[in-house]
């Protein structure tokens, strides 16, 4: 986990590559049907767009918020890290995907004057792929990687 600023900069990074690159592959692959080729590129051009984006949310707001949460529900010289670990998941997850699955309706679904019931049905679509991605792909990947680029 990350110990200084610079730590947390990159471990943010790291987070935000994989988890927005994925997502937007997987909404990209629910607008169209399913994944192609094309995909893959496509995704690469909005994480320049939603990458930045989800960068500012989760290092300015809600990775605060989810650290103070944890540490008011667990104890780390107590519990178990894993739940440290857990608990800031969670807790980012229940805070990112509403936001980021409002922003990408502002800007990529063309909701109109929908613009409430999209966004409520593009978080209800993003949230099971969002904690899922967040707990068994992208954070314990990153989590690894960062070890390994950051030797403890």
């Amino acid at each position: 986990m990350p110990k200084n600023l610079k730590e947390e900069i990159i471990f943010t990074i790291m987070m935000v590559l994989v988890m927005v690159y994925f997502m937007i592959f997987y909404n990209i692959s629910l607008e169209t049907g399913g994944a192609h080729n094309w995909t893959f590129l496509a995704s690469l051009k909005e994480l320049a767009i939603m990458g930045p984006v989800a960068f500012i949310l989760d290092f300015f707001i809600v990775g605060k918020i989810a650290k103070k949460k944890t540490f008011s529900i667990i104890n780390p010289e107590r519990d178990n890290p894993f739940f440290i670990v857990l608990g800031i998941s969670c807790i980012s997850i229940l805070f990112m995907c509403p936001m980021m699955s409002f922003v990408a309706t502002l800007l990529f679904k063309n909701a109109g004057s929908e613009i409430i019931p999209v966004w409520m049905q593009t978080t209800v679509l993003n949230f099971p792929m969002a904690f899922f991605l967040q707990l068994c792909f992208a954070g314990p990947i990153v989590r690894r990687l960062f070890g390994l680029i950051i030797k403890e």
